[in-house]
């Protein structure tokens, strides 16, 4: 038996979930989102809380069970409260700057790399070497947030490059003489 999946999604006040056959939507105050569930798995609005259940006991009917809902549970957090990666860059010269619709940086190229903002997706630079990534799509936030590190990864010896905020490198000792 499903241990995420046995527990139900609670829905907030402020969010408005509807359950149509193997569509689920869910609206909020940040924005709409919609999910459409494979046939294995059904899902239920019961007193303010959405269920989802196997419909039969097949294995993949029951690896899908926790992932419907995990998925389901994002789309009602995303549209209540939103989503956010933070990201740091490393490195001399290094540097971020985000306007209305495009993202530009400048990671020890001989260009500028200008990225275009994503519909439904929010970028903030604080400082010129910290990136706010935000947004209702958790998915979408994570993609943009990976392509954005993609760009210039962290080097195992200096530490140059874009990352997470939360993420640990694990240095590497230079050359010795």
């Amino acid at each position: 038996m499903s241990r995420i999946g046995k527990h139900p999604v609670s829905v907030p006040t402020g969010v408005d979930v509807q359950v149509n056959g193997q569509i689920v939507s869910a609206k909020g105050k940040l924005g709409q989102l919609s999910l459409t569930l494979i046939d294995d798995v059904a899902a239920s609005l019961e007193d303010g809380k959405v269920v989802v259940k196997p419909r039969h006991e097949s294995r993949r009917a029951r690896m899908m069970w926790a992932t419907a809902r995990t998925l389901i549970n994002n789309m009602v957090t995303g549209v209540d409260k939103g989503f956010k990666i933070n990201l740091e860059i490393n490195g001399v010269g290094y540097r971020a700057a985000a306007s209305a619709n495009e993202l530009v940086l400048q990671l020890g190229y001989s260009h500028e790399i200008k990225y275009p903002i994503p519909e439904g997706i929010t970028i903030k630079t604080e400082k010129p070497t910290t990136i706010a990534v935000s947004g209702f799509d958790r998915q979408k936030v994570g993609q943009v947030a990976a392509e954005i590190r993609g760009f210039r990864k962290p080097e195992p010896y200096k530490g140059k490059g874009v990352k997470y905020d939360t993420e640990v490198l694990i240095r590497k000792e230079g050359k010795k003489k």
